[in-house]
Formats: structure tokens, C-alpha cells, sequence
């Protein structure tokens, strides 16, 4: 038996409920882990309130991010030991592959054995985050060197990996915020340029910054009225990618402003690089180089013990974090 977090009905935090269940043994080309630390993602409130992408069966577990000690090692699975640290690339279902809980239980493709100097708190914060970064701006955008990109909400965690990988590849991060009361911080995460978008006019900012040839990426996961003064500021053939949808209000298609430019309006969900064998390598080793030469080093918002599972999801509904909140179990 193993202490694990449920739920039994769609809500708020207050739904999560810590249970003993019992674990089975880790089935062919499956590997269990004993968990030491989790990463909370939005996606989790979102499955939890019943808004999410997947509908799971009640009573289900919940959660996409972990670290800990490989426990035991199904057949057919190589390249692990026991009692190796490792971390996990998020599943394609968290209903089926929970992460909330002492034991999981995973595939082995998404077992990542993390660098040594990395301790469990900050390897439970990798994976969701870089990946999705990853994917939009390298894999997807193709940003290079000295090009500006735009990236929206980004106190977020995706938001700070994004800055930290443009950076990396020595492109120019404009980070947009809603306030100017996490500027200075994005600034110190190594934004280049900051944009309070509630407090400044968003599309002259961004017109202000990158000149008359405007923007040619833009990250958002917002949606809602800002597609208008963002696509109205980006480059001709400009990539918008959108990977999430925060914004409750309506998201306007700019038809004129798409047809003008030649913009691209993409959808993308971090599913599309973890189910591609090649491009999933191909972003572990970019990330894996990024955190071991320290470009990449994840920001944690806040800690809290696997007890207090029910106020860390408050916290993270209540969209003051600067960074990833984490669990230690």
C-alpha cells in the first residue's frame, strides 16, 4: 500500500483526497518509481474541475511531473538500476500514469535518469516546462540567434523555460506580463525587454522594440483579446503558437491581419514532441545540455509537503506564483 492523491468528483482543490491504495508491480516496459518530489501543472486543476482534455474515470489519480529512486524495474526494461534518481517526461495520460502518489508506476521511455547536481525539487520542475518550451521555439518556430520572440504569461513556468532557452540559443526574449509587479523579476530571469500589458499598450510596445519588421514568434497560452495587438505587431510570415487557453474571454480571429502578413496560427500541445521518439531525444538532449551547463536551471515558486496537497492547488489557481510550485512526499 502507498499513500497516493484522488479524486472521487470534479471541483475545487478541496476534492483531493489522500488515500492507501495498493501498487502493482511495474508490468512489461514499465518502470516504479518511489517519489520524492512533484511538479504542479495547470493541467491538473483543469483535469481536477473536469475542464480538462481527458476525462478520466472516477475515483482517478492526478499529476504529470515527478522525481524520485527507481523501486522496481519491469521486464524488459534496460539501461536503469535501482535506486537510480530520475525524473519523468509528462505521460500522455495522467489518469493512467499518475504521478501524485509515494510509488508511480511509468512507462521506462518517459524515465530520465537527471543530472547529479540537479536534487529532486528542481528535477520535478524540469521536464513539463522545457519541453514545452522546447518544442514551440526550437522544434516547431525555429528561432535562431538575435531573432526577438514574444512569450505571454511569462511568470509562468513554461513562460521563465521559455526565456531561459532563448537565451540560450542567443535569441531575444520580450517577456509580457499583465503588471509591472513581476517585471523586475522577469528582468532578473533574464527577460530582455518586459511589457506590462494591463498598464502599457501592447502592440506599440512591441512595434517600439523590434522595429518596422515586427515580431516573427509570439509563445502564448492566454488566447482572449491579446491575439489582436500580438498579431498586429508580428512579422510578415510571423508563427503564432498557442498552447493553452487562459483567457475566459472570446479569441477573435485578426482574418485581415492573418491574410495581410501570411501569418501561421498554430495550435500545440507538448504530447506532439513526447509521442515522436526522434523528437522527444532530440529535446531531452537539448535539455539535459541546458541544465548541465546551467542555461537552464528551473525557478520553484514554492514548496509544500504532500499533506498539504489541497492548499498547493489553491496556490496554484491563484496565479501569484513566480515560477513552478513543487510537492515533497
Amino acid at each position: 500500500m502507498a499513500r497516493v492523491v484522488r479524486f472521487h468528483q470534479h471541483g475545487g482543490p478541496e476534492v483531493l483526497r489522500i488515500e492507501d491504495v495498493a501498487i502493482a508491480p511495474p508490468a512489461r516496459g514499465e518502470i516504479r518509481i518511489r517519489i520524492k518530489a512533484l511538479g504542479l501543472n495547470r493541467a491538473e486543476a483543469l483535469m481536477r474541475r473536469g475542464t480538462y482534455i481527458e476525462t478520466p474515470t472516477l475515483p482517478s489519480g492526478l499529476g504529470l511531473e515527478a522525481a524520485g529512486l527507481v523501486e522496481a524495474i519491469g521486464e524488459g526494461v534496460g539501461g536503469f538500476a535501482l535506486g537510480d534518481a530520475v525524473s519523468i517526461v509528462p505521460p500522455i495520460s495522467m489518469a493512467r500514469w499518475p504521478a501524485y502518489g509515494e510509488l508511480a508506476t511509468f512507462p521506462a521511455v518517459l524515465v530520465v535518469k537527471h543530472p547529479p547536481a540537479l536534487g529532486f525539487q528542481e528535477a520535478a520542475a524540469v521536464w513539463m516546462q522545457y519541453l514545452t518550451a522546447y518544442g514551440a521555439l526550437i522544434d516547431i518556430a525555429k528561432l535562431v540567434r538575435a531573432e526577438f520572440v514574444v512569450i505571454t504569461a511569462a511568470s509562468s513556468s513554461v513562460g521563465l523555460a521559455a526565456i531561459q532557452i532563448a537565451n540560450r540559443i542567443g535569441a531575444i526574449p520580450i517577456a509580457v506580463t499583465r503588471t509591472s509587479a513581476k517585471a523586475q523579476a522577469l528582468r532578473d530571469a533574464g527577460a530582455a525587454h518586459v511589457i506590462a500589458s494591463a498598464e502599457e499598450d501592447l502592440q506599440s510596445r512591441l512595434e517600439q522594440i523590434a522595429g518596422p519588421n515586427g515580431v516573427r514568434v509570439v509563445l502564448d497560452p492566454v488566447g482572449g483579446p491579446v491575439f489582436m495587438p500580438l498579431t498586429s505587431a508580428m512579422a510578415h510570415g510571423g508563427i503564432l503558437i498557442e498552447y493553452g487557453g487562459l483567457s475566459e474571454a472570446p479569441t477573435p480571429f485578426p482574418l485581415f491581419t492573418v491574410l495581410s502578413k501570411s501569418l501561421i496560427l498554430r495550435g500545440y500541445r507538448v504530447h506532439e514532441i513526447v509521442q515522436d521518439p526522434a523528437r522527444l531525444e532530440a529535446a531531452k538532449a537539448f535539455i539535459l545540455d541546458g541544465l548541465a551547463d546551467g542555461a537552464l536551471k528551473p525557478i520553484i515558486a514554492r514548496t509544500f509537503p504532500f499533506e498539504e496537497i489541497v492548499e498547493a492547488h489553491r496556490y496554484l489557481e491563484s496565479n501569484v506564483q513566480f515560477g513552478k510550485i513543487v510537492v515533497t512526499v
